[in-house]
């Protein structure tokens, strides 16, 4: 599933000018992306050619690159361009060797990569995800990193996923959230690979964080198949992308990375952050840890699914969304394996 969607991988900020690169691990794959000398965003198995060493590791800034463990020279279009002790070799042309490219792209203020060469582009399968972005967080490119929190959680990535693209939960479990947003404005939509989750703020006196010197007057969060989540809350100019990252059956880890106006945060924006991490990240957490408590006993069956037609933040739609692109994931991963006859057990 993971190596076959479009995977969250950076801020244009980190591959904005030729010669940055940014390593990452995709289904369990390494990678690196990088800014050619022409401008161009290219990807790559961060592998090398020759003995598989890995090439790179963060990120930085690089003219070329060279793999540490026999020092075989890469450019920055993945073209081998030196191979010491080869040239005697008969039969060897470095320039027939290149590195093995994935699918990039920037979309929203972000970039993503896609390890299925065969996999349409994410602008086709998500234009109106980019345009909603562009219309209500204008500035995101050009916001900075400030924050990066880290949570392990003793839950499966998709229990997560479930309690993310509900608010049915919020008035019972989020006290200070259903007063940071106007729960009766909250309006949930789903569309092919992505849903939407709008509301305006709610009164400079909730008890979440202060907002009153708010530009930013709504709460705007997407999710993207399969576990990306992006958000916007009230407050000064920001950005927010959630990963969701599977880390066994019941465990995932999540990273929370906070894009911001300044590398600083204000008074204001560190009040939000504490709030995030030691209010509403903690009521999460322990809500889908007993979810998954509740699902090893034989007392679990699916309930009924809540469906408000309007869409309301009372409803629970986005949830079936999530879970029929579950379903036609693993129905299309059986087709493409054939029968079980048919597959390889080795």
């Amino acid at each position: 599933m993971f190596a076959r969607t479009w995977q969250w991988l950076c801020h244009v900020e980190k591959l904005r000018e030729p010669g940055r690169y940014v390593t990452g691990t995709v289904a369990g794959m390494p990678i690196v992306a990088v800014r050619d000398e022409a401008g161009t965003l290219r990807a790559f198995y961060n592998v090398c050619k020759h003995r598989a060493h890995e090439l790179l590791s963060g990120s930085g800034v690089r003219r070329s690159i060279v793999c540490p463990y026999h020092a075989w020279t890469f450019d920055l279009t993945g073209r081998l361009r030196r191979a010491r002790n080869t040239g005697g070799m008969p039969g060897f042309d470095t320039s027939t060797v290149c590195l093995d490219r994935i699918q990039v792209t920037a979309f929203g203020g972000m970039v993503y990569v896609n390890l299925d060469p065969q996999a349409a582009p994410l602008p086709e399968q998500a234009g109106g995800l980019h345009a909603e972005i562009e219309a209500r967080a204008p500035d995101v490119a050009g916001l900075t990193l400030a924050r990066r929190l880290t949570y392990d959680i003793a839950s499966n990535w998709k229990n997560v996923v479930d309690n993310f693209l509900e608010c049915y939960h919020c008035h019972v479990a989020h006290k200070d959230f259903v007063s940071l947003v106007d729960m009766s404005t909250y309006k949930v939509t789903t569309y092919g690979i992505y849903s939407s989750h709008m509301a305006r703020a709610g009164t400079s006196e909730n008890s979440a964080y202060d907002v009153s010197g708010a530009t930013v007057t709504e709460h705007a969060v997407w999710w993207l198949w399969p576990n990306t989540c992006l958000l916007r809350y009230p407050g000064r100019g920001n950005f927010m992308v959630l990963q969701i990252i599977p880390d066994g059956p019941e465990r995932t880890r999540e990273t929370w990375d906070f894009y911001l106006e300044s590398a600083e945060p204000d008074e204001a924006e560190r009040d939000s952050i504490r709030y995030i991490d030691e209010v509403l990240q903690v009521e999460d957490i322990a809500l889908v840890e007993s979810v998954q408590r509740g699902m090893r006993t034989p007392a679990f069956t699916q309930g009924k699914i809540v469906h408000d037609p309007g869409g309301s933040g009372l409803s629970e739609h986005a949830v079936h969304h999530f879970h029929g692109l579950v379903l036609d994931a693993y129905r299309h991963e059986l087709e493409r394996s054939g029968p079980p006859g048919a597959r390889r057990t080795s």
